[in-house]
């Protein structure tokens, strides 16, 4: 072959593998994901949102390449309700959607149907139960085998705070949805003459996952169904499972009915048990309209319809149920009102606000019921149970927000946290359903309930939880709680850090095990255990024995005090495969790990030699973040859409430099979010991203585990947070102007703090935090 003919093979093979490979293998990056713009929608219901909720795009941080996507939903559901009714969808090239986490995917162009859970911005599938698909019979022959699904388009959504529609044009159908706390209502319209069909899988989940066990019982006098499923997702899988079980209600009598095992359709029949189980409701030709209800519930059939009947009940009209979801939201999201700023920026806060609330998950029934983690039924007494905490990813920033904006649910949260530790014997580090899941590492509940404790939440039992926290941080949870606790403990006692002979991830656990003893050692002396409080704060200082002087990074080091030869600080944990470089690193890069010290951020200047050495390293890992929101390749350097290193923007403020902390508070802003599909620059993971905007477009950001807020610069000109009691906190930014600018001098309450820095204490007692603004020199 000549050599003109090998270069065209050559390039023919490149451009084939330049197409293909995106198709095969990345999942987010698929064909037709080029053909995404954002179009008008042009779909017309009779719903429409509320003046809050109409400045939510509930559609953003549903897109990008599957590694950095947002991993939301636009599915109906209340603030923190145990329903998420919406969408499951897949791709016309990639028919499994393995790659789909919460359901929904932006890239796709197909729905499986519409299910009742999901978690939001996690990358964990989980959920998915009880799938409802509307069809017509002339086409029950496509649609009833496995791999059903049928074509949407973008352009025939409408979505807004607690409701969601499509139009199918396949199936002559417009789906519309929305929800109460506990229960997922549908409405379908059918345009055509043929007779309007509903498929329910008992046995869906999401993506991948399993779904077994089902059972299911047509009343057909009653218009209901109801049954259970056991679902084996991302997470309960990891706990034997979670059973869910559901009752549902139909407001019109059904002409026909029957069950499916797999494809075997059996009419007439009224009961079934099975894997792959479904079944088949058929309406008479004159119904073009038709209604299902369905209540769900962790602990029984009774309970789920118990929960139907108190939120859905026949007499409530679905525009009825409509708004009182959009009234819930709009309470929620009046919590924080601003004025000022662009349309695109004001949507952007109202969209990530309603983030914040989509988890956790209301786990208790109307009767007061919840499955506990000790897979017993427990009531709750005078508070509610939630579950689904992203707490690895939420103790940094949506956390600290609930403790300003939501006091009320956060002392619920707390008590949900104890409930879940003394069932279990230990506080989870992320509890989904009823059970540990061992996902991510560390301990952050211990800086969770310290925080909410010091910042006057109250609600719970604050020695009982001081116990539990306190024994997993000194001796380990106990036996057979194995998803729980700091992994290699005594080594960290032992040594004074986590070696990496002895364990991985040793250096990010190093880091976070010495921020959450700050935060018990703050805990410990507002609860009077003084000795306990120099022991936690001797312990904090631990990071301390990681740093290398040489290199000024923090260094894996063997249990000998050797640091870990060759070290190479831009390796990233996604690309270094045999984490030859990254074992000891979560989720990132040495170099991204590098500003992990938000509890004590004088020393960690200390250890560069200074401000005069760190502000440029700072600066320098600032300046190469990549440019635009949701790189499909984060690097090496800052990356916003992962956790560990959010804090860094405010770093500045402890080397001498506020102003650059402005300046990146700012550009972050600006940059890293976005009123689209992509939206955030990562994984949501439960508002964790959308509630970093929130705290820093207020001109604040909360040290977790700490009564410590940074001072950044806000993004409008004024905010009215509502902190509950009735009592309301005022945030100005005079002079304020669109892109770079510096705050010329702070007030809080009238008085001016030199400090870059507030206490908790100094925040609520100010009632008005005023910035002004100049432009930078």
């Amino acid at each position: 072959m000549s050599f003109a003919k090998k270069a065209l093979k050559v390039l023919l093979l490149l451009v084939l593998a330049a197409v293909a490979l995106p198709v095969l293998f990345l999942g987010g990056l698929r064909l037709h994901y080029l053909n995404i713009v954002r179009p008008a929608q042009t779909l017309v219901t009779d719903e429409f949102p509320g003046p809050l909720g109409a400045k939510v795009n509930v559609f953003s941080g549903t897109g990008n390449a599957f590694w950095m996507c947002g991993h939301n939903t636009p599915a109906a559901a209340t603030p923190f309700g145990m329903v998420r009714l919406g969408p499951d969808t897949v791709s016309m090239l990639v028919e499994k959607p393995a790659l789909n986490r919460s359901g929904y995917f932006y890239g796709d162009n197909r729905t499986t149907g519409f299910s009742h859970t999901r978690l939001v911005g996690a990358d964990a599938q989980e959920g998915g139960v009880f799938r409802v698909f509307p069809t017509v019979a002339s086409r029950l022959k496509k649609v009833t085998a496995p791999g059903r699904k049928t074509k949407f388009s973008h352009r025939d959504e409408k979505g807004f705070p607690g409701y969601y529609a499509v139009k199918l044009p396949a199936e002559g159908v417009l789906a519309e949805m929305t929800a109460t706390p506990r229960s997922g209502a549908h409405r379908y319209t059918f345009s055509g003459a043929d007779p309007a069909v509903l498929l329910l899988d008992v046995t869906s989940s999401i993506g991948d996952r399993r779904c077994e066990n089902g059972t299911v019982s047509i009343l057909p006098g009653a218009g209901e169904v109801e049954g259970a499923c056991r679902l084996y997702g991302s997470f309960s899988g990891r706990y034997d499972g979670l059973d869910v079980f559901f009752a549902a209600r139909s407001s019109v009598p059904f002409s026909a009915h029957g069950t499916r095992i797999r494809e075997q359709v059996k009419m007439g029949a009224v009961q079934a048990a099975g894997n792959e189980l479904g079944i088949l409701l058929q309406y008479p030709p004159s119904v073009r309209q038709v209604e299902l209800r369905v209540g769900i519930s962790y602990v029984s059939i009774a309970n789920a319809r118990a929960n139907l009947d108190a939120e859905a009940p026949p007499a409530t009209a679905f525009p009825v149920l409509v708004k009182g979801a959009r009234d819930a939201w709009e309470a929620y999201l009046g919590r924080i009102r601003v004025k000022g700023g662009t349309e695109t920026q004001q949507r952007i806060l109202h969209t990530a606000l309603y983030r914040t609330a989509m988890m956790p998950t209301l786990f208790t029934d109307v009767t007061g019921e919840y499955m506990g983690f000790d897979k017993a039924v427990h009531r709750a007494e005078g508070f509610t149970y939630y579950t689904d905490f992203s707490l690895w990813d939420t103790f940094r920033t949506a956390h600290p927000l609930y403790n300003l904006v939501a006091p009320g649910e956060t002392g619920d949260f707390m008590r949900s946290l104890l409930e879940m530790a003394k069932a279990g014997g230990a506080f989870p580090r992320w509890p989904s359903g009823a059970g540990y899941t061992n996902c991510m590492f560390g301990t952050p509940a211990d800086a969770v309930v310290s925080e909410a404790w010091l910042k006057g939440i109250r609600g719970f039992d604050i020695e009982a939880a001081y116990t539990i926290l306190r024994q997993t941080a000194t001796s380990g949870p106990p036996e057979g709680c194995r998803f729980a606790g700091r992994g290699g403990l005594q080594d960290y006692l032992q040594y004074g850090y986590c070696p990496t002979d002895k364990m991985r991830k040793a250096v990010s656990a190093t880091l976070e095990y010495a921020w959450e003893d700050h935060a018990l050692s703050l805990l410990a002396g507002a609860l009077g255990k003084e000795d306990d409080a120099r022991e936690f704060a001797r312990r904090a200082q631990f990071y301390r024995n990681l740093w290398n002087p040489a290199t000024r990074f923090f260094q894996p080091r063997d249990s000998q005090g050797r640091f870990t030869e060759p070290f190479e600080p831009l390796a990233l944990s996604y690309t270094d495969f045999k984490q030859k470089y990254t074992k000891d690193f979560v989720e990132g890069s040495p170099m991204q790990w590098r500003w992990c010290v938000p509890h004590d951020p004088e020393g960690l200047v200390s250890l560069f030699g200074g401000p005069q050495r760190f502000v440029p390293e700072l600066e320098s890992f600032m300046e190469k973040t990549r440019k635009k929101t949701g790189a499909w390749h984060p690097g090496s350097h800052y990356w916003h859409g992962n956790e560990h290193h959010l804090n860094a923007a405010y770093l500045f403020n402890h080397a001498g430099r506020r102003d650059l902390t402005q300046k990146w508070v700012r550009r972050i802003l600006d940059t890293k979010y976005a009123d689209d599909y992509v939206g955030v620059d990562g994984n949501d993971d439960g508002g964790t991203l959308s509630s970093w905007y929130v705290l820093s477009a207020l001109g604040i950001y909360p040290i977790a585990g700490t009564v410590t807020y940074e001072l950044g610069i806000p993004l409008f000109d004024e905010a009215v947070v509502d902190i509950g009691g009735g009592k309301t906190l005022k945030v100005t930014a005079e002079n304020n102007a669109p892109g770079d600018m510096r705050v010329r001098e702070v007030t809080a309450g009238g008085t001016p703090v030199e400090t870059a820095t507030l206490t908790h204490d100094q925040l609520m007692a100010a009632n008005e935090l005023r910035f002004v603004l100049t432009p930078p020199k």
